[in-house]
C-alpha cells in the first residue's frame, strides 16, 4: 500500500513537470483565488460616524423626493381640451358653439343614426348598463355571440373574436402568438397600439421603412441567411408581418399584393391592422383585402375596432377557427377585461345590417374623400398627406420651423381659428416620448358621408384663409 501511494506522488510530481507553463500559471490563479474567497468577508462594513438626532432631523428636512412625473407646461394642449357636449355626429357642439366636425371617426355617420340607436336602447334595457366580468366568468352574452357570428360572415372568415377596448385589440392579439425569440417585421409608421402589442410580446422587432417592399425584403433575405447558418433555432422560430390596412398616422395604404407574395416567398404570416380601412375600402366595405381583390384567407389574421366605421366600442379579430381561438386562452384583452357592454354590441349588429343594405354608402364615402382631397390642394404654407380615398387626411406644414412646439402651435392656431368660424378640426396627438418613429405634426381632417359640398367647400376656404393668415 505504501509502495502504491508512493507511486502516485511520484506521477504527480512527473506529470508537475510535464505540464505547460500556462496550465500551471491558470492553476495557480484559481488556487490563489480559492483561499481569498474563503478568508475574506462577505461583505464590507460601511465606514461612518453616528449621526446625532439633531443632524438626522436637518437631512431629513433637506431631502427632496425626486418628482413622481416629469413637469408639464399648465398650457399643454393635453391640460386644456376642448369641451363636447352632444353626440359627435355631423353637427358637434364645441365649447357651447355648434361646429360641423371634420374631426370625428364617425366615416359612415352611423354614430347618431335612429336605427342604431333604437337597437342599443332596447339592448340596455333587456340587459343593463355593463357586464360587470370577462367572457370567461359569466361576461358572455348572447348578443355578443350573435355579433362574432356576423362580423365572420361579413368578412367572409371561420370565425372572428370581439374586445371590449379597440386599442387593447391588436395589441393584445400580437403577444397571444408571437414570443420571446419570435421575430416581427413592421413597417416604421405602425400605429401605437401595434407598438404597445410588439412591446407586450417581448419579440425581436425588425422595422422596414414606411411601404418599402424593397427594404422589407432586404430584411426578409438578411434573416433566412441567419437561419441557414443555425437551422434548427429557425425551425422553432416564428416569423410575422405587421402592416396597417391604411395608415392612421400617414394616410396611405399598404401595398397588400407584395406583401402576400413576400409572405409566401419567404413562409411568413401576414397581421393586418384595419380598423382605418375597415367599413372604408373596398367595394362592400370589408378593408384591404376587398379593396385590392387579395383572397382573405392569404391573411393570417385580420384585426380591427368598431370605434371608427361602425360607431360603436371595442374592436374584433378574424380568421381560421384555430387561430381565433387561440386568442380565447390567450389574449389579454379577452381573458381579463370586461365583456363589450350589450348595448354596444346590439348597436354594432345594427350598423352591420345597414352596411350590407346600403353599400352604396361607401361609394358615397370615396366620392367624399377625393372631393375633401381637391378641395385641400393648393393651400399656401400646407401639404395634404394622404391618399385619395382616405377619410382621414392630414395637413402638414411644407416648411418646418424645426422646432416641434412651434409648429405644433402653429397649426393649433389654424385650428383655433377654423373652430371660431364653426368648423371643427383636430391636431393628431401622440405620446412624443414613447412613439418609436415620431410622425410630424398635422391637423387632421375627417371625411363623413353627412358632409354636403358646401360644407366641404366652406372648410376647404377657411383653413385656407386661416393658413393665409397664420403662416403670413
Amino acid at each position: 500500500m505504501a509502495s502504491g501511494q508512493q507511486w502516485v506522488l511520484v506521477e504527480m510530481v512527473q506529470a508537475f513537470y510535464e505540464a505547460p507553463a500556462y496550465h500551471l500559471i491558470l492553476e495557480g490563479i484559481l488556487i490563489l483565488w480559492i483561499i481569498r474567497l474563503l478568508f475574506s468577508k462577505t461583505y464590507k462594513l460601511q465606514e461612518r460616524s453616528d449621526l446625532t438626532e439633531k443632524e438626522k432631523e436637518e437631512l431629513i428636512e433637506e431631502w427632496q423626493p425626486e418628482p413622481l412625473v416629469p413637469p408639464v407646461s399648465k398650457d399643454h394642449p393635453s391640460l386644456n381640451y376642448d369641451i363636447v357636449t352632444g353626440p359627435p355626429s355631423h353637427k358637434i357642439i364645441v365649447n357651447g358653439k355648434e361646429c360641423i366636425n371634420f374631426a370625428s371617426f364617425n366615416f359612415l355617420g352611423l354614430l347618431d343614426n335612429e336605427r342604431v340607436k333604437k337597437k342599443a336602447l332596447a339592448s340596455l334595457k333587456k340587459y343593463g348598463v355593463g357586464t360587470c366580468g370577462p367572457r370567461g366568468f359569466y361576461g358572455t352574452f348572447d348578443v355578443h355571440l350573435e355579433l362574432e357570428d356576423r362580423l365572420a360572415k361579413f368578412m367572409r372568415t371561420e370565425e372572428a373574436i370581439i374586445y371590449s377596448y379597440g386599442f387593447a385589440t391588436i395589441a393584445s392579439a400580437i403577444p397571444a402568438y408571437s414570443k420571446r425569440g419570435d421575430i416581427v417585421f413592421v413597417d416604421e409608421a405602425a400605429c401605437f397600439s401595434i407598438q404597445k402589442g410588439l412591446q407586450a410580446s417581448r419579440s425581436f422587432i425588425k422595422y422596414f421603412k414606411h411601404n418599402d417592399m424593397d427594404d422589407l425584403e432586404r430584411l426578409l433575405k438578411e434573416q433566412e441567411l441567419e437561419d441557414q447558418k443555425n437551422p434548427r433555432k429557425a425551425r422553432v422560430t416564428r416569423r410575422f408581418i405587421v402592416v396597417e390596412g391604411l395608415y392612421i398616422n400617414t394616410g396611405d395604404v399598404c401595398p397588400l399584393p407584395d406583401l402576400v407574395n413576400l409572405k409566401y416567398k419567404y413562409k411568413v404570416r401576414i397581421f393586418l391592422e384595419e380598423s382605418m380601412s375597415f367599413g372604408v375600402l373596398g367595394e362592400h366595405g370589408r378593408g384591404v383585402t376587398e379593396h385590392f381583390g387579395v383572397n382573405i384567407d392569404d391573411i393570417d389574421l385580420i384585426s380591427a375596432n368598431m370605434e371608427n366605421a361602425v360607431a360603436s366600442v371595442g374592436g374584433f379579430c378574424c380568421g381560421r377557427s384555430f387561430v381565433i381561438d387561440h386568442q380565447r386562452l390567450s389574449g389579454q384583452g379577452y381573458c381579463f377585461s370586461a365583456s363589450l357592454p350589450p348595448m354596444l354590441a346590439a348597436a354594432a349588429i345594427e350598423a352591420l345590417n345597414i352596411m350590407e343594405e346600403d353599400p352604396e354608402i361607401f361609394t358615397i364615402l370615396r366620392e367624399k374623400c377625393r372631393h375633401v382631397h381637391k378641395a385641400l390642394q393648393g393651400i399656401p404654407g400646407l401639404k395634404v398627406v394622404g391618399e385619395a380615398f382616405t377619410p382621414a387626411l392630414h395637413l402638414q406644414l411644407e416648411k418646418s420651423s424645426g422646432s416641434r412646439d412651434t409648429d405644433g402651435k402653429t397649426l393649433r392656431s389654424i385650428v383655433q381659428y377654423c373652430l371660431e368660424r364653426q368648423i371643427a378640426l383636430t391636431l393628431a396627438r401622440y405620446l412624443e416620448k414613447e412613439e418609436r418613429f415620431l410622425p410630424p405634426p398635422t391637423i387632421r381632417v375627417v371625411v363623413t358621408v353627412e358632409q354636403t359640398e358646401e360644407e366641404i367647400e366652406k372648410a376647404a376656404g377657411l383653413i385656407r384663409e386661416a393658413a393665409l393668415t397664420v403662416l403670413k
